[in-house]
Parts: C-alpha cells; sequence; structure tokens
C-alpha cells in the first residue's frame, strides 16, 4: 500500500504560454480570442466536431465566447497554436481539477480538420501532459467521452490512458443518453509514457514523407 501520510494538495493546473516544435499553447482569453479561434472550430463543415460535447456547434464568435466563458469558471481553457503562424488549430481545457487527491482531467478537446491526426496534436497532448505530472506532481490524469465516441477512445489508447469502465446512463447530452467511458494515466506510468512521446516525437522517427517510421503504442509497448 502507497504511503501518502506526507501527501499534501497540489496547485491548481496553471500552464503559462509554452512552445514544442509544431505547436505552442497558451490560457484562452475570452470574448479575445474568440473571433481568430471561430472560423477554425466552427466552419460550415464542423459541426460533427461538437457532436459528443455538451456545448456547440455556434453560429458565431459571440456565442462560442458566451459558452466557453460560461464553463471557463470550472475549466481551464487553452488555445492550441501552430508554433511558426500563431494561428489558432483548436482547444484542448483542464477539468474537474481536485488538488487534494492530485487529480485532473484533460477535455473539451476540439481540434481543427489541419491538427486532427498529425505530430502537432501529439505534441499538445504531450505538454499537457507533462505540465500535469511534472509541474504539478499530480497523481492521476483523467480522460472521459461519450461512450459511442470511438475516436475519442481510440485516441485516449494510443496516448497512454488505461480504460477504467463505463457510467452507464451517466448524463443526458444534447437530448440523449450519455454512457461515460473513463480513461486514466498515473505518476507511475507517466515515465515510460513520457519517454514513448519524446521518442515518437524525435524527428528520426519519421520518413521523408513525414510517416511515422514507428507508432506510438508499438514504441511504448516495447519500452
Amino acid at each position: 500500500m502507497t504511503d501518502l501520510t506526507k501527501w499534501s494538495a497540489r496547485p491548481e493546473p496553471n500552464l503559462p504560454s509554452i512552445t514544442g516544435r509544431f505547436v505552442k499553447i497558451e490560457p484562452a482569453n475570452f470574448p479575445h480570442c474568440s473571433a481568430t479561434l471561430f472560423p477554425t472550430i466552427c466552419g460550415p463543415d464542423d459541426d460533427d466536431l461538437w457532436t459528443y460535447l455538451p456545448i456547440g456547434p455556434f453560429a458565431s464568435p459571440d456565442d462560442l465566447a458566451t459558452a466557453l466563458v460560461t464553463v471557463g469558471a470550472d475549466w481551464k481553457i487553452h488555445l492550441i497554436l501552430d508554433a511558426h503562424t500563431n494561428e489558432p488549430l483548436g482547444t484542448a481545457s483542464f477539468m474537474r481539477i481536485r488538488p487534494n487527491a492530485g487529480s485532473a482531467e484533460v477535455g473539451c478537446v476540439v481540434f481543427s480538420r489541419r491538427l486532427q491526426r498529425t505530430p502537432a496534436a501529439t505534441e499538445a497532448m504531450y505538454l499537457m501532459a507533462r505540465h500535469i505530472f511534472e509541474d504539478l506532481g499530480y497523481r492521476r490524469y483523467e480522460w472521459k467521452c461519450d461512450g459511442e465516441n470511438e475516436p475519442s477512445k481510440r485516441a485516449a489508447l494510443r496516448l497512454g490512458f488505461q480504460f477504467e469502465g463505463v457510467f452507464r446512463q451517466d448524463l443526458v447530452v444534447k437530448g440523449r443518453n450519455r454512457n461515460t467511458a473513463w480513461f486514466s494515466m498515473l505518476d507511475s506510468e507517466w515515465p515510460i509514457i513520457k519517454s514513448a512521446f519524446e521518442k515518437w516525437l524525435n524527428p528520426a522517427n519519421f520518413d521523408r514523407d513525414g510517416q511515422q517510421r514507428e507508432g506510438l503504442k508499438d514504441i511504448r509497448a516495447r519500452l
């Protein structure tokens, strides 16, 4: 049994502007950033980005700002920007923050078409997880999604989260039932997960056409 007699509450997530190879992550400032963010994730073909989220889609930058300011009281919303052009690529938030338990969730992950399935998307998730475990010393990092959201469940497993189970009839979202799938990553697992992220993101892992030489899950299994 782990001895936690010397455990003390951790600070809340407070990720400043941080820049990687592909992306820059910074706290979102609404409504200031809504005008540039809106066309990236709320275009005419982007409604499906919001299917499994409790908010959206939105008809205007003002609607987007109003909704995110409202939920921002409980979420720490971050912008994901192109590290070279500063153009917005999407958002991700720290949620269900429990400093006394050393636990937080990454959620409301809305990746634009340009960001999806790219090294930049993986780097963004790596940088946010690193903040939780290394800057703050948290014990647990969560990922939760609608049980019908297969892409989100695949993403969680690829990133190194472990499936924990399903809360049946957990929520009513947009007039339908939501069963919630729970995933987690622990501080004891982070060293191998971190090493896999860094090996996967290394330029040597990609060929001249930008195709990966070894998958993230394969690297983690090898480690």
